[in-house]
């Protein structure tokens, strides 16, 4: 018997649930004479000024009249006889060869038999004893000169057309 009247109960709700939803909706047919009338004015407003187009400037042209100098599109570096040269893939690598010249750094130099020698520190923290003839660098560096300062290498590299070009590289004692 509780069913039934929970039942009942439910069924009347729902009842009085339609009924409040039909009677909310039905206020909200009236008169809307006054919104239309408000889009009315809203759209009658002018509208806000259009920004002219912005004026094209005319291309102008650029003649490239100093025949004489450089062309802008020739490398700078002066150009070498490259035919022939070429890393020495026969000689042997010495330990600096390994590393990349930016992994190394000068941290001093020692003379020793009339002869003076760079020390270089490698990436692992190791220091070894370089003199002029010897090799460092992945790019074939042999080394021409040690000064107090630094040192100087000359380096082959690739020129980007398949040959190969000379390169002076400085490295500085380092200041830590």
């Amino acid at each position: 018997m509780d069913t039934d009247v929970s039942h009942t109960c439910r069924k009347a709700a729902r009842i009085a649930f339609a009924l409040l939803a039909t009677a909310a909706l039905a206020g909200c047919g009236h008169d809307m004479t006054d919104l239309q009338q408000f889009v009315q004015n809203v759209e009658a407003r002018p509208g806000p000024p259009i920004k002219p187009i912005p004026q094209i400037k005319p291309y102008e042209t650029y003649t490239y009249a100093d025949q004489m100098l450089r062309p802008p599109f020739v490398p700078a570096m002066p150009q070498q006889d490259t035919s022939n040269l070429r890393p020495d893939q026969h000689r042997n690598k010495e330990y600096l060869e390994r590393y990349p010249l930016d992994s190394l750094s000068m941290v001093g130099t020692i003379d020793m038999g009339g002869k003076r020698y760079a020390l270089i520190r490698d990436k692992e923290g190791l220091v070894h004893h370089v003199t002029v003839g010897n090799y460092m660098g992945q790019n074939d560096g042999r080394i021409l000169a040690v000064s107090s300062t630094g040192l100087i290498l000359r380096e082959i590299v690739p020129n980007g057309l398949g040959g190969y070009v000379k390169r002076e590289t400085k490295i500085q004692l380092s200041q830590q």
